[in-house]
């Protein structure tokens, strides 16, 4: 179903049973849910799905290893068994990747392989593959460019990979799949209430500028780092709950990390765990906890984590980068749950919490990609005893997300689209010029962009290129390069002009420069 053919359902004079705000992995996974149990269900994202944290983080899939050391096993347990559930449920988006990590000392290779040896027990049947010891040989057989002064050996272990935006992407067609809504760029300005109790949103196309007043018999808000701003329009003097934290990350070339494992490391300068990871052909090096004052759309990393992350990547890779090797930075942001008033958001925990304030608005806060569908759960459990919906069991722990398909390549760009694949390969032999590549630069073709157009509520040139393309992350500049050609493409399927086009090149242009250093 297109976009306009969902907003023509907001014009109708009907009652949702459940309306979620936020088009985020925890909007998402909610709005899935409530679908999925036959709830009548509609979401709505301010911007585009996973412009946020959802489209930023390190792309793993995993229990935790850091909770691990902190003796969260509650969370760790419950990470694992939907770490195991999602590479079930979409194994066309999420695969196995090894990592290992290095021993310099004489300590830390019994010290770590007791660690992860219990991962593997807390595991249980939906576990990856053994964690074992590593001699130095077979260390360097894995990561061959990991500095070798000093190196003992090392422990390998296995977690899950994926790609982050296509995931919410693939969601948001599970949705409509279920017989829900999915609309992005319609931004919840007020929540409606009828004798003080939520009743349902007002809402704006930040297209068109039109409103909508839409009926609801549960309000969700599921907004990340902003739902405290949406408490807030029912609430004026609710208390903050949430802690912003940032996390950003460095994009080099695939040549510093070559093969099929990562490196993690246990114990960085700030007691946080640091992961290089391969990723669609690149290095990925990540990530910093910076506390930080109020969340942002587009949040710019900070110039000492930059170095934080140069310094480390340099103490363990043996080629040392530099910031003119950094092909693309990105910044998320953490929606932490406050905590005291401590300011080290890196002790904050990852668990999720519910809330449902005095009005009946439900508020979903915390959390992590890998567990969103458990806080889904949770989530439109609640949603539905407050509203007096019909009690319906979950059915998500065994459902297929659109585009399942078993096997395949992780390595091959296609992936991603699963059984989607064939019909993109269609779209693509109308048109021999479809079949262009957009840059040499990326795996992506010209008809891709019509096919997220047309099929995946691409509205924007920075939707194609940041998230249903990962062209933003894996290479800024180029990116800026393939613009107009984006640009044009996305004109041709949505009836726009040449103004629109420049418009659309100029505001791309300008938020990609902030991915570039220097």
């Amino acid at each position: 179903m297109r976009r306009e053919e969902m907003l023509k359902q907001l014009e109708e004079d009907q009652v949702w049973d459940m309306i979620v705000i936020g088009g985020g992995a925890t909007g998402l996974g909610t709005a899935v849910e409530a679908a999925s149990r036959g709830y009548h269900t509609l979401l709505l994202e301010q911007h585009d799905f996973a412009k946020g944290t959802s489209s930023r983080s390190t792309k793993l899939i995993h229990g935790g290893v850091r909770y691990l050391q902190q003796g969260n096993l509650s969370l760790v347990l419950e990470a694992l068994r939907e770490r195991g559930l999602l590479i079930r449920n979409a194994p066309h988006l999420v695969h196995n990747l090894s990592f290992v990590v290095p021993i310099y000392d004489w300590w830390e290779g019994p010290f770590y392989g007791v660690g992860l040896k219990l991962y593997d027990v807390l595991a249980g049947k939906l576990g990856l593959g053994p964690s074992r010891l590593l001699t130095v040989a077979e260390t360097l057989q894995h990561i061959p460019t990991v500095e070798q002064s000093g190196l003992r050996g090392g422990v390998i272990y296995h977690d899950g990979q994926f790609d982050d935006a296509r995931l919410a992407i693939t969601l948001a067609q599970t949705l409509a799949d279920l017989g829900g809504a999915a609309l992005n760029y319609l931004q919840v300005t007020a929540i409606l209430s009828e004798n003080g109790l939520v009743a349902g949103v007002v809402a704006q196309d930040r297209e068109s500028g039109q409103e909508f007043r839409i009926r609801g018999k549960a309000v969700v808000n599921a907004s990340g780092p902003f739902i405290d701003a949406v408490r807030r329009m029912i609430e004026p003097d609710a208390k903050a709950l949430i802690t912003p934290s940032q996390g950003v990350h460095l994009v080099l070339d695939g040549s510093y990390l070559p093969g099929d494992s990562g490196i993690m490391v246990p114990h960085t300068d700030d007691g946080r765990v640091l992961f290089a990871l391969p990723w669609h052909g690149r290095t990925i090096v990540g990530t910093t906890d910076t506390p930080i004052a109020t969340a942002t759309l587009e949040p710019r990393p900070l110039p000492e984590e930059i170095a934080f992350l140069l310094t480390h990547a340099s103490r363990y890779l043996t080629r040392h980068p530099t910031p003119s090797d950094v092909l693309s930075v990105f910044a998320g942001i953490r929606p932490l749950v406050r905590s005291g008033t401590g300011a080290d958001t890196a002790s904050l925990s990852r668990d999720h919490t519910l809330l449902v304030d005095s009005s009946g608005l439900v508020t979903i806060a915390g959390g992590k990609w890998t567990t969103y569908r458990k806080m889904g759960e949770d989530t439109v459990t609640a949603a539905a005893q407050v509203a007096g919906l019909d009690d319906r069991p979950s059915v998500t722990a065994s459902l297929h997300v659109h585009g399942w398909q078993a096997g395949g390549n992780p390595n091959d760009p296609r992936q991603v689209y699963g059984s989607d694949a064939k019909a993109l390969q269609l779209l693509l032999a109308e048109d021999p010029a479809r079949a262009e590549p957009l840059h040499p630069a990326f795996p992506y073709c010209q008809g891709e962009v019509v096919w997220a157009v047309r099929n995946e509520w691409a509205r924007t040139v920075e939707d194609v290129l940041a998230r249903r393309t990962r062209a933003l992350l894996l290479d800024a500049r180029a990116s800026m390069a393939v613009a107009p050609v984006v640009a044009e493409l996305m004109a041709g399927e949505l009836g726009k002009d040449k103004a629109w086009q420049e418009a659309q090149v100029a505001a791309f242009c300008e938020l990609a420069q902030g991915y570039l250093l220097g």
